[in-house]
């Protein structure tokens, strides 16, 4: 028998479901770019994503035959890029080993890259009909609200009761819709700020509400403060090209194009700095001329001030992929073909605009 709050919930959802371009397919593979894509990032930052990858990458054999560069540059712009190389060898994986066709069983799904307990309930329960709990940000929001959790929700302890209560409400046969129920009530009604309690279909199920506390609920860990780094990058120019780094596979932005350099070290001034990297990076040695912008970027857990220089290798230096996994020379107009980070790509956008170097 399904919980009061599971069928007030059900009942708004089937009357008040969120038109989503990825709602009511059958496609396994699209629920699953959808899913990915939704992972940190809002529903309407996702949508025109979503509908140009499912043109370019229309099935998971498309998504696998493609380069990894064409999958990096259909997810410009998208962020946390890890999302999409993964995304990419686990559609490898599943024509290698799967013939092609995306796993229905939860643990199965778990196996693949990118795919958490999370994830695989969400695809597992709406692509497939499987009796899968999920628990993303909305749904911790709107159970912690709902039945009062007092522990941290990032938290062990707050994750393991958020999880129990997923679950002891799952109805069986309707997750899907249980899971995008939760998911819509959290993005749209029982928001982070100023939620809109009197249009609240589980207004009189919610103890946070009763409590008059849903503004602190869920319980949040202490926040780190957020770390801000001074980086230099080299607009290194040979006639109308430019030259561009690859950034190795591993870590942040993986497998990106940029333009090379890095952070301060104590002590220095941006133009030893530049020096030190582009010798580090590359093998070379650079002049170091006028400056080409400051710009800055605030990623999950740090932020960045960058200050970009026009440079000149010195007569005679040669680069090589000393500490970058491969480097090359663009003409401007064929900078927009390479992916690019923020900050990267505006820098790139305003050296086409400059025109010819001065």
């Amino acid at each position: 028998m399904p919980s009061p709050f599971t069928v007030s919930l059900l009942n708004w959802y089937y009357e008040h479901a969120r038109s989503l371009p990825w709602r009511g397919r059958t496609d396994s593979y699209a629920i699953w770019v959808s899913e990915i894509m939704l992972q940190q990032t809002r529903v309407e930052t996702v949508i025109p994503y979503f509908e140009r990858w499912m043109k370019r990458f229309p099935t998971v054999r498309a998504l696998a035959q493609a380069s990894q560069q064409e999958v990096l540059a259909a997810w410009e712009g998208l962020g946390y890029y890890s999302r999409a190389r993964n995304l990419h060898r686990a559609a490898q994986i599943v024509v290698e080993r799967y013939g092609g066709e995306l796993p229905a069983d939860a643990a199965e799904l778990q196996r693949l890259p990118g795919i958490g307990r999370y994830t695989a309930g969400a695809i597992a329960s709406i692509a497939f009909g499987r009796d899968e709990a999920a628990l993303d940000g909305n749904i911790r929001r709107v159970l912690a609200r709902v039945f009062n959790v007092t522990e941290p929700a990032r938290s062990p302890a707050g994750e393991r009761r958020l999880w129990e209560l997923a679950v002891e409400n799952l109805p069986p046969g309707r997750a899907g819709d249980y899971n995008q129920a939760i998911m819509d009530l959290g993005a749209v009604v029982c928001t982070p700020r100023a939620p809109a309690c009197p249009a609240c279909p589980i207004q009189q199920l919610c103890e946070a509400y009763r409590l008059g506390i849903q503004e602190e609920r869920p319980v949040k860990l202490p926040k780190e403060p957020t770390p801000h780094y001074t980086v230099t990058a080299a607009v290194i120019e040979q006639g109308d090209a430019v030259l561009i780094t690859q950034r190795p596979q591993n870590g942040l932005l993986g497998g990106l194009w940029e333009f090379p350099g890095g952070k301060i070290e104590p002590g220095e001034d941006f133009q030893t700095c530049l020096k030190r990297e582009i010798r580090e990076e590359l093998g070379a040695a650079i002049q170091v001329g006028e400056p080409f912008g400051v710009y800055e970027h605030a990623y999950t857990h740090f932020r960045v001030t960058l200050h970009a220089y026009r440079c000149r290798l010195e007569a005679g230096s040669q680069p090589q992929a000393v500490q970058v996994q491969d480097w090359r020379w663009v003409p401007r107009s064929e900078l927009h073909a390479y992916p690019m980070g923020k900050i990267d790509r505006q820098i790139s956008d305003r050296l086409v605009q400059s025109g010819a170097a001065a």
